[in-house]
């Protein structure tokens, strides 16, 4: 071997070794939501809705409901909160809207967002919630202006499964 040629080697030896010790230090200070072991944090939105949904379901029992379900999914649907009110199986769809400028969270229950809730509360009565099949049934909307107990507003029977 020439010295030249061990110069080159120890020159890509050195140079490895430095990026090793980079990239493990970028490994130490990265923050959790690169692809990192830590957990990612969640979203803000998805922490608002989940927060929203703890303080309808607290608002639900504080009158009487037994929550028996929540965030119940199916294809093509999903249920937020399925609560038992005096043997009538309520079906409550959680809205949450920071501002009114497109119409508030009742005018974001579409027809469309009906339907899928609907079918949802089908799938659960036909599924895991067979038990209950035969109970009077009705779908309610828990409105939320902001995230605060006094400023929730509770539709019961907010639309009907025709």
């Amino acid at each position: 071997m020439t010295a030249s040629w061990r110069r080159g080697i120890r020159a890509v030896w050195e140079t490895w070794r430095g990026w090793r010790a980079r990239r493990a230090a970028q490994e130490e200070t990265a923050d959790a939501d690169c692809g990192r072991p830590a957990a990612p944090t969640q979203a803000e939105h998805l922490r608002r809705g989940a927060a929203a949904e703890a303080l309808a379901a607290a608002h639900l029992e504080r009158h009487g409901l037994t929550i028996l379900a929540r965030n119940v999914r199916c294809r093509g649907g999903e249920v937020d909160l399925i609560a038992d009110e005096r043997g009538c199986i309520v079906f409550a769809e959680v809205r949450l809207r920071g501002n009114g400028r497109f119409g508030g969270a009742a005018a974001s229950i579409t027809t469309a967002k009906q339907q899928r809730i609907i079918l949802a509360a089908q799938t659960w009565l036909a599924g895991a919630g067979r038990r209950h099949a035969s109970r009077p049934c009705r779908f309610d909307a828990i409105l939320l202006d902001g995230l605060a107990a006094a400023r929730i507003e509770w539709i019961r029977g907010a639309f009907d499964a025709s």
